[in-house]
């Protein structure tokens, strides 16, 4: 297997069919070029290598995404098109994670800020460690943004609350008001992550694969161009090998045997 391992993001295939992808950009996995760059590179790669079924996305050290590096930005001298560049490689970066083929659970283990709040509410589930937080604090630096990201996952007096005032919210009032599946100690966020992941890469990885891409897709459709559009990849899948496997495991009471054709 090649190194997925690049400068501000670490990649590791474990058991299990599941890869583990680390923010690493010290101190606070501040949004950089380079950690955008590298992100949507890791991703995309992830999406082609058939041993993966699952991604578990955290953070290195204490704080999963600090989002801008407001220390870098203040008193710089703007460079022309720096903000074109830096929007469009943020966006990318954050749909890379919506847009990866595999099913990404964002492990919380600390702070998720801004941008670091965009590419959590970008995973398909979460898990939040108790000193987690997700929070929108532009309004107190200068700045706007995440706040369509955040609709996502909140209400929308909670979400304009939070994004007038930069209030922070922590992991576990995120699990009582169902924003993350699960809120554990920091040392259990790990486990919990694998767990679920496990869950997952056991389901038919071509399944799996449509069922994401259905979910993305229908997300912005009506009630009835939504089911239309499931009830025709449900023909598509009902074809192949791993959906046959799946109705005889089911009929013969054994577990499936998943080839992802």
């Amino acid at each position: 297997m090649e190194d997925l391992n690049l400068e501000t993001v670490k990649c590791e295939i474990v058991e299990d069919h599941i890869a583990i992808v680390k923010l690493d950009n010290p101190p606070v996995n501040a949004h950089s070029m380079q950690m955008l760059d590298d992100l949507t590179l890791t991703m995309d790669r992830l999406s082609d290598i058939d041993e993966v079924r699952a991604v578990i996305l955290t953070g290195e050290g204490k704080v999963f995404c600090a989002g801008a590096d407001i220390k870098g930005r203040a008193g710089a001298k703007p460079q022309k098109g720096a903000h074109w560049q830096s929007s469009r490689k943020a966006r990318e970066a954050y749909h890379s994670i919506r847009e990866c083929t595999k099913p990404v659970i964002g492990a919380l283990n600390g702070a998720a800020l801004g941008g670091g709040q965009a590419m959590a509410a970008s995973c398909d589930i979460l898990i939040a460690s108790e000193k987690a937080c997700l929070g929108l604090p532009e309004i107190d630096v200068g700045l706007l943004g995440g706040q369509r990201h955040a609709m996502r996952l909140f209400s929308h007096s909670r979400l304009r609350t939070m994004a007038l005032t930069g209030q922070r919210i922590y992991g576990p009032e995120l699990y009582r008001t169902g924003v993350v599946e699960e809120c554990t100690t920091p040392e259990g966020l790990m486990d919990a992550a694998m767990k679920m992941a496990r869950t997952l890469a056991s389901k038919s990885p071509l399944a799996m694969t449509m069922a994401k891409a259905s979910l993305n897709a229908i997300e912005e459709m009506s009630l009835r161009d939504g089911y239309r559009y499931e009830q025709n990849l449900t023909g598509q899948l009902s074809k192949s090998a791993d959906s046959k496997e799946a109705m005889l495991a089911f009929a013969e009471k054994r577990a499936p045997v998943f080839t992802g054709k």
